[in-house]
């Protein structure tokens, strides 16, 4: 699992739970239920990752707890 802080919210225009990840801009996956949009953002991350890397792009590292 990645180490990334998700954000995970109900979109009533989406009909969906959407789970946002603040460090990578852009990267965002939706379920139908939380822990859906949670599993999808997995998958999400390593593909916003696999790609940053081809492009040659700096890829962010994972944010302390922040609490």
């Amino acid at each position: 699992m990645h180490k990334y802080e998700r954000i995970v919210y109900w979109s009533p225009a989406d009909n969906a739970f959407i789970a946002e990840v603040p460090e990578l801009p852009g990267c965002m996956a939706d379920g139908a239920t939380a822990a859906g949009a949670m599993e999808n953002a997995e998958q999400v991350i390593s593909e916003w990752l696999e790609i940053a890397r081809k492009r040659g792009q700096k890829v962010p590292e994972p944010r302390e707890n922040l609490m």
